[in-house]
């Protein structure tokens, strides 16, 4: 089921509807508004589909119910310097790089938050991030895009999923831009569905007296997004089978890596996952494991869903047993999506998660909660993962892969995202022996000139001034 119905126009049947799943309070003030306010309720109260979301309402209430879940560590492909096989990583880059260069790649980004934690008025891409000229998050992964599509000559088409509070924020976004550079046809821009929220007793949030509060429906809702806007078709018709994603907050993300890419293919996965060790036991993150025990399905478990008996796991050597914390970057086969998407209320069920929601009171007054009042329900991505006949679970380092901008101040903040950055910038010009000035505290390079080691050795550059705008270094960064 979805939680979406067709619309019926029988507006008493809708009301009795409603008052049978306990949701009449939806039109208390009804007799107030006037005909374009009800018209306007009303389209909104018909496309819900109650028995879906009272669906909904029991799985994530038995998902959030107290007890210990029962797990068991996951396989994964480790770093070389942690233990893994690096002649493994050479033949996965190979075949990786084999994929690319066939043109049967593509790259998707979820997009669809605003930048409001950050006190940014705008969708979160277009927040400016580039420590020496401010760059967007947006225009410095079209950087990384150009790069692949220079070094393997073949296109790699982006399909960038919004939310309807930042779609045509971010389409303008990108026509000022002139697409960062890429062919304006190899951008497929796609919106991500909305869903009711609901307070803690299961009752829709007014958000106006004519108006039923609704939120994005979560990365997941990427899946189906796919399908309805037909990004999974243009997909086929360019004969591009798989797709790299990540999440547009993270500037550090390696797009379309060549090893990653080897991996998924070499083990014929239909959907992988990059990891990192936690920082701690409490770090935000989730957590692969096999999911039912040592026989179980490869999975992810939320941090919010993760018990605290499993949280605090060590082994015999005082290490975490669920160290291994998803960073939100997958490869998915296109065949699989669509399997997913066919089949997306079973596959991706709806999680809860506690949120400070505007409404409006019984007197239609508006109210802005200090604390949560209610739950935003949201589809996981990772939620595919079990799905799959088979999957790769590859580790990363943390500092040359994941510095996510999600805070104002403090730990993943524009600072520290930047500083990290900056500090990557350095390993690669470094590793490329391109000398930079003494008083260099600032440096940033074009990602679609230099985006690894690799390409620093490649451009043979003795001095950082050599480089024109592929290398720009200043006194502070962008404030």
């Amino acid at each position: 089921m979805s939680v979406r119905a067709a619309v019926t126009r029988d507006l008493d049947g809708l009301r009795r509807r409603f008052a049978e799943h306990g949701q009449d309070h939806v039109f208390r003030f009804w007799d107030a508004l006037d005909a374009q306010a009800r018209e306007r309720l009303a389209r909104q109260a018909e496309a819900i589909d109650l028995a879906a979301l009272d669906q909904a309402r029991g799985e994530t209430a038995r998902r959030l119910a107290p007890g210990t879940r029962t797990l068991a560590s996951a396989p994964i492909v480790r770093r070389p310097e942690h233990g893994g096989d690096a002649s493994s990583w050479r033949a996965a880059t190979e075949l990786g790089e084999e994929l690319l260069a066939s043109g049967g790649v593509g790259v998707m980004v979820v997009a669809g938050g605003q930048g409001t934690r950050l006190g940014f008025d705008g969708p979160k891409g277009t927040f400016p991030i580039g420590p020496v000229t401010g760059r967007s998050l947006f225009e410095l992964q079209a950087q990384k895009i150009r790069g692949v599509r220079r070094r393997f000559a073949r296109p790699v088409p982006w399909y960038v999923m919004t939310s309807q509070a930042t779609d045509a924020a971010t389409r303008a976004f990108f026509e000022r831009a002139d697409w960062f550079g890429l062919p304006k046809d190899d951008v497929f821009v796609f919106c991500q569905g909305m869903v009711p929220a609901i307070d803690f007793e299961g009752r829709l949030i007014l958000e106006r007296p004519d108006r039923i509060a609704e939120a994005p429906d979560g990365h997941g809702g990427s899946i189906p997004a796919l399908a309805r806007s037909g990004a999974l078709d243009d997909l086929a018709r360019r004969g591009v089978h798989t797709v790299s994603y990540y999440q547009v907050d993270n500037p550090l993300v390696r797009v379309a890596d060549a090893a990653y890419l080897g991996f998924h293919a070499g083990a014929r996965a239909e959907m992988s996952c990059k990891v990192i060790r936690k920082r701690d036991p409490h770090e935000k993150m989730g957590v692969v494991a096999r999911l039912g025990g040592p026989q179980g399905r490869v999975g992810i478990v939320e941090y919010t869903e993760l018990d605290d008996a499993n949280r605090f796991a060590r082994d015999a050597g005082g290490e975490l047993v669920y160290w291994a914390g998803s960073i939100a970057a997958h490869v998915f086969e296109a065949a699989f999506l669509r399997r997913i998407a066919a089949d997306v209320d079973r596959c991706l069920p709806f999680h809860a998660s506690r949120k400070k929601i505007p409404g409006v009171d019984a007197a239609g007054r508006a109210l802005r909660p200090a604390q949560p009042n209610g739950y935003k329900l949201e589809r996981f991505v990772f939620d595919a993962l079990p799905l799959a006949a088979r999957s790769a679970i590859v580790e990363a380092r943390r500092e040359e892969e994941y510095a996510p901008v999600k805070n104002a101040e403090g730990e993943d903040s524009p600072e520290t995202t930047r500083r990290a950055l900056v500090a990557q910038y350095r390993a690669w010009l470094e590793a490329g022996a391109i000398r930079l000035p003494a008083d260099a505290p600032w440096i940033e390079v074009d990602h679609s000139v230099i985006d690894g080691c690799e390409d620093a050795r490649r451009i043979q550059l003795g001095d950082a001034a050599q480089a024109g705008e592929a290398i720009r270094i200043g006194q502070g960064a962008h404030a």
